[in-house]
């Protein structure tokens, strides 16, 4: 018979665990969460109480099992074109802009979850140049996330009709830059996922090797974490740009704690922030 009640003295050591290891923030009222969710790794894993696998995770013996606790805990379904105007700015402005004395961008896309904004970066790419054809630049895209599991997913880049029905993914989208697999799902063409290169990487680790971007990504993400950690995930973002370079937070984000690094340039609609 599974035990699927958390004690305190778990719940308490396992959430400030995903605190330290992955900035999530979880408070006494996310208890219903970590059931639910550990509870399917009870299936997975053929064990019966949920406490003893909280202790095996926390042990760190099993590899394994702790990359799907977390991945279980941090997994978050996304939208297409979410909230639109980040995608509309780049075709009506940033785009031009950018590339006025360059030939190419390097976009990151940070905690890209199942792949739908890196590849709404993508189509809204193709499009611009389709509109504009005495425009000409190249376009590289790094999608990011700490989830094994959602990297796999979005290489993969197959979507049920669930996934594609959420956001703004037009039919006239649907059918240009997906094929039907005959199998109930539409997957990526490779005109678009081969401008995106995927990893797995956790933010805290810091900044990705090597690389400046011009533009980062990181929307609807500060949201899951304390005030030290945005605040030092805001640092990365403005070390890891190129100068001049675009920060795009979710509607209800801020730099708090970090204005130094950015300037907060209003549009209509929606903001985005510019390294100083």
């Amino acid at each position: 018979m599974q035990r699927k009640d958390v004690t305190d003295q778990h719940y308490s050591a396992f959430t400030a665990y995903l605190q330290t290891n992955a900035g999530i923030v979880l408070g006494e009222g996310k208890r219903y969460l970590v059931k639910s969710r550990l509870t399917s790794l009870l299936f997975e894993t053929g064990m019966d109480d949920i406490n003893d696998l909280i202790d095996k995770v926390l042990s760190g013996r099993d590899r394994q099992l702790t990359q799907m606790a977390i991945d279980a805990l941090t997994t978050n379904e996304t939208l297409w074109f979410r909230d639109n105007y980040p995608f509309d700015l780049l075709k009506s402005t940033l785009f031009a802009s950018m590339t006025q004395k360059k030939s190419s961008l390097t976009m990151w896309s940070a905690a890209c979850s199942s792949g739908q904004e890196p590849y709404s970066i993508a189509m809204t790419y193709k499009e611009y140049l389709q509109s504009h054809p005495s425009k000409s630049f190249r376009l590289s895209i790094v999608a990011t996330d700490l989830s094994s599991k959602m990297i796999a997913r979005c290489k993969l880049g197959e979507y049920d009709e669930l996934s594609l029905s959420r956001g703004g993914l037009t039919p006239e989208r649907r059918k240009r830059f997906f094929t039907e697999t005959g199998e109930g799902t539409l997957k990526v063409v490779d005109d678009l996922s081969r401008l995106i290169q995927f990893k797995q990487h956790n933010l805290l680790d810091g900044r990705m090797p090597g690389q400046t971007f011009d533009m980062i990504f990181c929307r609807n993400v500060l949201i899951y974490f304390s005030p030290e950690v945005k605040a030092k995930l805001l640092q990365l973002f403005a070390a890891s740009l190129s100068p001049g370079g675009i920060l795009f937070l979710g509607a209800s984000e801020s730099i708090t704690g970090a204005s130094e690094y950015f300037n907060m340039v209003r549009c209509s609609p929606g903001l985005y922030y510019q390294l100083k």
